[in-house]
């Protein structure tokens, strides 16, 4: 049978959930297509499936801020046989952050009645320093945040244990008093093994389905139009506006 989300040792109870701790890419933000990924894989005259293989399994050191944006990605051609000038390295830098800049609208809407709620909120995100920084120049929403722990900038990446614990210290909360939720297993193994409630995440209305299991008062709302959208949500439709205004090279 297979396990569910909710960690087993808390299904009996309603724990007490001061802080709420969210990933940002493919949970509160969405996944980017095939195109898009394909776009930047044309750059190094390979497919998107050998572009996306390269691109996963390459990403510890740059995300950690251990390469700089040039390093990553000349790292990146050398294993493709290509080679890159700096507009290309700039196109590819600007192509990233685009196409990871899209919070959803229903995850932005629930961390802010979090927040309004009194319940502390966290970003804890393995993220290279281009879209951090753009996230805290250009998304409003990010103030709804109690707390951000981007790996590039603290040199630190999940599943290390620091990374949560750097967290946990930031939020003033104990393990047992927080909810982590990330769409990648061995991050939600490491939140588990310091003691923190962890739910798996696959989709907003499985999530909302793993928070009532767990007693949560607060759920995520699961729009079924565009009407639905809050005011947070607008504010981060403006932020994507203002990224794609800045990334015209890419047309």
């Amino acid at each position: 049978m297979q396990e569910s989300p909710v960690s087993a040792e808390h299904r009996s109870g309603s724990p007490s959930i001061r802080a709420v701790i969210l990933d940002y890419g493919q949970v509160l933000a969405s996944r980017p297509t095939v195109e898009e990924f394909g776009r930047m894989a044309k750059m190094f005259n390979v497919s998107f499936e050998l572009f996306y293989q390269l691109w996963e399994t390459s990403r510890d050191l740059y995300d950690r801020g251990d390469l700089t944006a040039d390093e990553y990605w000349l790292n990146l051609a050398a294993q493709t046989n290509t080679s890159l000038d700096c507009e290309q390295i700039e196109i590819l830098r600007r192509a990233e952050v685009e196409i990871w800049a899209r919070p959803h609208p229903d995850m932005l809407d629930w961390v802010s009645r979090l927040h309004a709620a009194g319940i502390k909120t966290a970003l804890l995100s393995n993220m290279p320093l281009d879209l951090a920084a753009h996230l805290r120049t250009n998304c409003q929403w990010m103030e709804n945040f109690t707390f951000k722990t981007l790996s590039s900038e603290v040199r630190l990446i999940k599943p290390a244990p620091a990374a949560y614990q750097h967290t946990l210290h930031g939020l003033g909360v104990s393990a047992e008093e927080s909810l982590f939720v990330d769409d990648r297993e061995p991050n939600i193994t490491a939140a588990r093994a310091l003691g923190i409630h962890a739910i798996h995440f696959r989709s907003i209305v499985r999530l909302r389905n793993d928070l009532e299991a767990l007693g949560f008062p607060i759920l995520p709302a699961v729009a079924e139009s565009s009407s639905a959208v809050s005011g947070v949500a607008s504010s981060a439709a403006n932020c994507a506006r203002r990224q794609e205004q800045k990334s015209k090279l890419l047309s």
